[in-house]
């Protein structure tokens, strides 16, 4: 699937990326499994250590079942749909993909960094489509460990470590949408683009194509909802504040013309003077 450029820097320090990989193993391997590591306790599920065994069947079973199907779909189909196009180099290296009339247009002579934005498939409907199927996913497996640990007969205990475990889903969501998930693409994205249009390259290039890269990149962040997936044409509509509230597109991922966008400039400008 290639590399990962939102942890370059990260990888260049040791301490920050032991730190990070630790952080890693906290989170994948304790705090997203811990109702799977309390399912699986002895004093849950070892009938000879007091757990129980409930028949499966419930709704939440049934529910969890679903959620975490969905979940594994979306998350594996998007991931797919993204390989797929870049494996047989439908989106052309270096340049995005179309956003006016669902497509964004630069012509071959006009060379960028790797830098694209996909819009086919799951990805016309959201901007981070995986981050969504995994939200859903760790949901989906919460619910499913409910019953077999609330519908026996088990100590107070027990149930409420489950219920506990709700903690799980929520740092999943907490990490994707304020840590390591959409913080680290939506601005630093939307400032590349920025940069196109409004960076010092830009001022120096004759092509007239430049000056509509930062336009057309408001568009398709208006006509693109940033998690949850909904067509272009009922999300583009709709009411900022919705956008803003219901459909978690929150202000903290909003590249600012006037703050970020003067900073940014100012960053390029002294890279290029460094490196000229």
């Amino acid at each position: 699937m290639g590399s990962d450029n939102r942890f370059d820097e990260i990888r260049s320090h040791f301490w920050k990326f032991l730190g990070f990989w630790i952080g890693q193993i906290l989170w994948k391997i304790w705090t997203v499994s811990l109702p799977l590591t309390i399912l699986n306790s002895p004093g849950v599920s070892d009938l000879q250590s007091g757990g129980s065994n409930p028949k499966f069947g419930t709704s939440r079973d049934i529910a969890g079942i679903v959620l975490w199907a969905l979940g594994f779909v979306i998350e594996s189909v998007a991931d797919a749909q993204k390989f797929y196009y870049k494996a047989h180099k439908v989106i052309p290296k270096g340049q995005p993909t179309n956003v006016t009339n669902n497509s964004i247009h630069f012509p071959a002579s006009f060379h960028l960094t790797p830098l694209f934005i996909f819009q086919k498939g799951l990805w016309a409907w959201s901007r981070h489509p995986p981050y969504f199927g995994e939200i859903m996913c760790w949901w989906g497996i919460w619910i499913l460990c409910l019953s077999p640990t609330t519908n026996g007969h088990l100590p107070s205990s027990s149930r409420a470590a489950q219920y506990g475990a709700i903690m799980s889903p929520i740092f999943t969501v907490i990490l994707l949408m304020f840590g390591s998930g959409l913080p680290t693409a939506e601005k630093p994205t939307a400032k590349k683009f920025y940069l196109l249009s409004h960076g010092p390259s830009s001022s120096s290039s004759s092509n007239s194509h430049t000056n509509t890269i930062w336009t057309n990149y408001k568009a398709y962040l208006r006509q693109t909802s940033i998690l949850i997936p909904l067509p272009p044409f009922l999300y583009r509509p709709l009411p900022s504040l919705i956008k803003q509230t219901v459909l978690l597109d929150f202000p903290i991922y909003r590249f600012d013309e006037s703050s970020d966008g003067v900073a940014a400039v100012k960053e390029a400008r002294r890279v290029e003077q460094e490196n000229p």
